[in-house]
């Protein structure tokens, strides 16, 4: 719904001299809200928020991977954290790690800040060291592995090996060599 509003908001001559598709099909939005309603992945957070309930995202989260046969990982880190946002641009723009991910995790974030420590939820993980952190939990929310994200970085970023090994180890299900 909001898409089609976001769409009528574009008058037909501004989208067509900006280059942009003037409508896109039922078909395609019908698919789009289709993959983000079963996904059920849509209220997740997508950003560290200190306002959001971090046992009751975790909790969703399990209940998502157990339903489709998936891991979870859970991000802990907050806005204020580089190298938080280093990973997030890192999987952006790395679709074979990012594609990897959605086939065989549940991606949820959760907050550490001075506004939200998340200190209840986190107490029940091994101590965290540096941010971001993550810990990797099966559909029914039992801890697998906890990850020093430090040990994947490289320079500035993150080496795309070494994260790509990481989600591999704990995918859950075997990962088809040169597929995601």
């Amino acid at each position: 719904m909001i898409m089609l509003d976001v769409m009528r908001a574009i008058p037909a001559k501004a989208s067509r001299a900006a280059g942009l598709m003037l409508r896109p099909t039922a078909a395609v939005l019908l698919l789009v809200l289709t993959f983000v309603t079963a996904s059920g992945a849509a209220d997740l957070p997508t950003k560290f928020d200190p306002s959001r309930d971090a046992a009751a995202d975790i909790a969703r989260a399990t209940s998502l991977a157990n339903a489709q046969g998936k891991r979870v990982i859970v991000d802990v880190g907050g806005e204020w954290c580089a190298w938080c946002h280093v990973m997030d641009r890192f999987l952006a723009t790395n679709p074979d790690v990012h594609a990897l991910v959605g086939a065989h995790f549940i991606w949820v974030k959760v907050n550490f800040s001075p506004q939200n420590r998340n200190e209840a939820v986190l107490s029940r993980w091994p101590p965290i060291h540096g941010y971001p952190h993550l810990f990797v939990l099966d559909g029914s929310g039992r801890l697998l592995h906890s990850q020093d994200t430090g040990e994947l970085e490289a320079g500035n970023g993150y080496d795309k090996g070494r994260f790509r090994a990481f989600l591999e180890s704990w995918a859950g299900s075997p990962v088809p060599v040169g597929r995601t």
